[in-house]
C-alpha cells in the first residue's frame, strides 16, 4: 500500500472518530444552512479540521481541498480533497449513512480515495492502479480488507438494471433513467454499491468535486464507469453516473440526452 494511501485511511478513521463523536450527542449539535440551503454543522467543521490536521503534518508542503475551510495552496499538482460529512441532512437525522471521503488529486487525477461509513464501522479505498478494497472500521483499525468488483454480468440496456438515486432531491433531472431502470433503495451510498456489485448503477442528482473525488476512482478501480452527465470522466461539479460498465453509462446518457 502506498504512503499517500495510507495516510488518507489514517485522516479517514481520525476524522471518522470525531464524527462518530458529534454523532453519538445529536441533540446538542447547532446546525447552520448555507447560502446554497445545505445544513452545515461544527461536526463538519470540526471533522474537516482533524482531517486537516493529520494530512497537514505528514505532507505540510500540500494544497488542501475542503469543502468547509476553503482552499490552502500547496506543492503546484497534489492537492488532498475534503468532504468532511457527506450526507449532512443524514447525519443531523440519526441516519448513519453518512460519509467521509478523502481523496488525493496529482497532476489534474485522482489517485487515492477512501470513503468512510463510521456509523455502520465500514470503509471503501482505492489507489490508481491498485484495485478497490473494502473492510471494517474496529476501534480505530481496518480489519477483514478484500478486494472489491462491480457486477460482472446484468443487462446492458436499463430495464432490469439496478439503480440507486441519491439524494433525494433534484430528482427531477434524471426521472427518464429512473423510470426506464429499476430503482433500489441503499444501505450505503450508492456509488459504492456498484463498486461491491450490489447495483448497476448509480445516479448522484448534484455535487462538488469533493462529493466525487474519491468515489469516482473507487469505482472505476473496481473495473465500473465513472461519467458526468456533460461526458466529464474527471470528477468536477454538477451530476454524474457510476456504473459496471462504459455500455451501461452510455445508454443512461441516451436516456437523458433524449429528454
Amino acid at each position: 500500500m502506498a504512503d499517500d494511501l495510507r495516510l488518507a485511511l489514517d485522516a479517514a478513521l481520525a476524522g471518522a472518530a470525531v464524527g462518530l463523536r458529534h454523532f453519538a450527542a445529536l441533540a446538542g449539535l447547532p446546525r447552520e444552512v448555507k447560502t446554497d440551503g445545505s445544513v452545515v454543522t461544527a461536526a463538519d467543521r470540526a471533522v474537516e479540521a482533524r482531517i486537516r490536521e493529520v494530512l497537514a503534518a505528514a505532507r505540510p508542503g500540500d494544497a488542501i481541498l475542503g469543502e468547509e475551510h476553503g482552499e490552502t495552496a500547496g506543492a503546484e499538482g497534489r492537492r488532498w480533497i475534503i468532504d468532511p460529512i457527506d450526507g449532512t441532512h443524514l447525519f443531523v437525522e440519526g441516519d448513519d449513512r453518512w460519509l467521509v471521503l478523502i481523496a488525493l488529486e496529482e497532476r489534474g487525477e485522482i489517485s487515492a480515495g477512501v470513503a468512510a461509513v463510521p456509523a455502520q464501522g465500514r470503509i471503501w479505498w482505492a489507489e490508481r492502479g491498485g484495485g478497490a478494497w473494502e473492510g471494517r472500521i474496529q476501534d480505530g483499525r481496518i480489519l477483514g480488507e478484500h478486494r472489491i468488483r462491480v457486477a460482472g454480468a446484468g443487462p446492458v440496456e436499463l430495464a432490469g438494471s439496478r439503480l440507486g438515486v441519491v439524494p433525494d432531491w433534484g430528482r427531477d433531472t434524471v426521472a427518464p433513467l429512473i423510470e426506464a431502470a429499476d430503482e433500489r433503495g441503499w444501505a450505503v451510498q450508492p456509488a459504492l454499491l456498484v463498486a461491491r456489485g450490489e447495483l448497476d448503477l448509480a445516479v448522484q442528482t448534484g455535487g462538488q468535486i469533493w462529493d466525487f473525488a474519491a468515489t469516482s476512482l473507487i469505482v472505476t478501480e473496481a473495473g465500473g464507469d465513472y461519467r458526468g452527465l456533460d461526458g466529464r470522466t474527471r470528477p468536477g461539479p454538477g451530476a454524474a453516473l457510476y456504473s459496471r460498465s462504459a455500455e451501461l453509462v452510455d445508454n443512461a446518457l441516451k436516456v437523458l440526452n433524449a429528454r
